[in-house]
């Protein structure tokens, strides 16, 4: 078995072709760590801890920090299998997820990333109902089945953005919308309902109120017809287990930076199978290194929605590690499949 001979750390930042616009932000670039992982073999493995402070807490800073201090020196010269060296990451450093995931990836990416092509959705920022009916009309046209439309922001005039987004899409794509924490339990019902009363044929409503508030959502999804999809609130398996004794999502959107890397959230798909919960895979906004082994975890767990791996989409021309991903009617290709 090989071990670890070099953790090398880069960091990139770029640019985003057109603003993402949340209910927790507005960014217009990605900045992320990439981390080199070298084995005594001499084959390569990269991974991605992208920076987000709204809903990881992780930075540039701290996850170079992170892998060239305690992360490096923990696994330097240890096996190069992740199934071996997970456990002596975790314990390594409490929190820091971005930056573990982005070890373990690169020690699955050592093997070598598969030839894949996964379907994904797109997101839909938040804006006027003008701009939203316009650019589902632009996804649908690129070949996009699936869209993701950001609400939150106002719960006054959400519904009115989820009518522009059906608008724009037609009737025969599926609409799903994300609330990114941005309701109480009660406005979350009350939008969902109005949703519903309309018939504008939501897929599912993802984490509508905050990530703590387990009992928030299991409210709303006592008391709305559309599944429920937990986002923020799982993280690891103590708040997996949280929303199971709730009852209170259908799905589970699982996150490698949330998760730690491909390997615990492999256990964590495990479990919420076993105890009845749909999963699918998301990313955060984060390029091509991380958008690769969010669909290799796609891949393996059998998403029961389509996965969010639309990240490295949204770069512009000229991002680095570019040749890992590409999209091509509606799907993310990845490793050969991507030249």
């Amino acid at each position: 078995m090989s071990t670890i001979d070099q953790v090398e750390v880069e960091v990139v930042s770029v640019p985003l072709h057109s603003p993402f616009v949340t209910a927790l932000r507005r960014a217009t670039t990605v900045e992320s760590v990439v981390v080199r992982v070298t084995d005594s073999d001499g084959r390569v493995g990269l991974g991605e801890a992208p920076q987000n402070w709204q809903v990881l807490g992780s930075s540039v800073a701290g996850s170079v920090a992170c892998l060239e201090g305690p992360l490096r020196a923990a696994v330097l010269g240890r096996s190069a299998d992740p199934a071996e060296t997970w456990p002596i990451i975790e314990r390594s450093v409490a929190g820091n997820g971005a930056a573990k995931s982005a070890l373990d990836c690169a020690l699955h990416d050592l093997a070598g990333t598969p030839a894949l092509s996964v379907p994904t959705l797109v997101t839909v920022p938040v804006g006027t109902p003008e701009d939203i009916a316009e650019a589902a009309r632009a996804r649908v046209a690129e070949g996009f089945t699936t869209l993701k439309l950001k609400v939150g922001a106002d719960a006054e005039t959400d519904v009115a953005r989820v009518r522009a987004a059906r608008a724009g899409a037609g009737p025969d794509v599926a609409l799903r919308i994300d609330a990114n924490q941005g309701w109480t339990a009660f406005d979350a019902v009350r939008v969902v309902r109005a949703i519903e009363d309309a018939g504008l044929d939501v897929e599912l409503v993802e984490q509508p109120v905050p990530a703590a508030d387990v009992l928030g959502l299991a409210h709303v999804r006592r008391h709305v017809e559309t599944p429920v999809l937990a986002d923020e609130s799982v993280f690891g398996l103590d708040d997996l287990v949280e929303v199971i004794r709730y009852d209170a999502a259908d799905l589970v959107n699982l996150k490698l930076a949330k998760a730690g890397g491909l390997t615990p959230a492999l256990e964590l798909a495990r479990v919420a199978r076993a105890h009845g919960l749909g999963v699918t895979v998301g990313c955060m906004l984060e390029a091509h290194v991380g958008v690769a082994a969010a669909a290799v975890l796609a891949d393996r767990v059998g998403c029961d929605v389509a996965p969010d791996l639309d990240g490295a989409w949204w770069l512009a021309d000229g991002a680095p590690y570019a040749d890992r991903v590409r999209y091509a009617d509606g799907q993310a290709l990845i490793g050969k499949m991507a030249p």
